[in-house]
């Protein structure tokens, strides 16, 4: 159970992360009226965040 739920935060924290790192860059201009796009600030916690989910799930592996 404690294995499932670490995958998926790690899951959802990945994915997360490169939704606002695409945003931030200007990548992704979804929704349109968002105040994240084309700021380099939300592409750096968006880096951050995908970071720490991958990782919870490389150290999910390793055990």
């Amino acid at each position: 159970m404690r294995r499932t739920i670490l995958a998926f935060a790690g899951i959802l924290a990945t994915l997360i992360g490169l939704l606002w790192v695409a945003q931030g860059l200007g990548l992704l201009q979804w929704p349109p009226q968002s105040f994240m796009i084309a700021d380099r600030q939300w592409a750096l916690r968006g880096a951050l965040l995908a970071g720490v989910g991958a990782i919870v799930l490389f150290a999910m592996r390793r055990r």
